[in-house]
């Protein structure tokens, strides 16, 4: 299969400090967000992404590779005495090329309220769901996703990296296409754009490059409220082993 990828973060322009952290090395692509109004979001933001980081480069990464990253994770941040004494965490989300069933797939994953989302013929949909009081108002049709945006409670996540328990990601399977785009970003993005300005952005931005540009400065343009980023992953081409070409060409 050949992939083609950009990331970039930005501080806002609220935020004294950027605690996002990204990985973007197939075989896998994840954003973390560090917990605001907790001690050291960007330390463990940054130690989430270098844990996956160390599966960057395999040929394939499995939903144990994933539990055992975020685990060390975790130790790692209990290691840091003195940065996280009052306790740390952070989301991710993300995706990684796996093997199910001897087909490549992308492994969707996430804690928190990070995204992943898909482009495919000019539709857009979100992968994952957030694990946020907001979302739980919504699923049981107290409030409606418009109202979600504007809830005062819309930064209380209900599951994070961190705080010295076990990490609990929700996964899901989806098959690779061709020209699929795939975006992976913080809620920096989704607090300042709609589903629609998100898609319009990534339909326009030919390039990956040009898309996470567009999206980022989007994003700060409409307010910057929190540190914003992005990566956005292009399969270019699948070659499935029935389809490849035999030995004599």
């Amino acid at each position: 299969m050949t992939l083609s990828w950009a990331a970039a973060t930005d501080t806002g322009l609220r935020r004294a400090v950027n605690e996002d952290s990204f990985v973007a090395q197939a075989p896998i692509f994840a954003v973390a967000d560090g917990m605001g109004g907790h001690a050291a979001g960007d330390f463990a933001s940054a130690a989430v992404v270098t844990r996956l980081a160390e599966h960057g480069g395999k040929p394939a990464v499995g939903t144990p590779d994933i539990d055992g990253a975020l685990r060390l994770a975790v130790q790692d941040m209990g290691r840091g005495a003195g940065v996280t004494d009052e306790g740390s965490g952070t989301t991710v989300t993300g995706v990684a090329l796996g093997v199910i069933g001897d087909e490549p797939a992308w492994i969707v994953f996430n804690i928190g309220d990070s995204r992943v989302y898909r482009l495919v013929g000019g539709v857009l949909e979100q992968l994952t769901v957030d694990h946020s009081i907001v979302q739980e108002l919504v699923d049981a049709g107290q409030i409606t996703r418009e109202e979600a945006d504007t809830h005062p409670h819309s930064n209380v996540i209900t599951r994070a990296v961190g705080f010295h328990e076990a990490p609990i990601p929700d996964y899901r399977a989806i098959a690779l296409e061709e020209g699929m785009r795939l975006l992976v970003c913080s809620d920096g993005l989704t607090k300042e754009l709609t589903s629609y300005g998100i898609r319009h952005f990534l339909i326009s931005g030919r390039r990956p490059e040009q898309a996470v540009h567009q999206l980022v400065e989007a994003a700060v343009g409409n307010g910057g409220r929190d540190n914003v980023t992005v990566v956005v992953v292009d399969v270019l081409r699948v070659v499935r082993p029935e389809h490849a070409p035999d030995a004599d060409g």
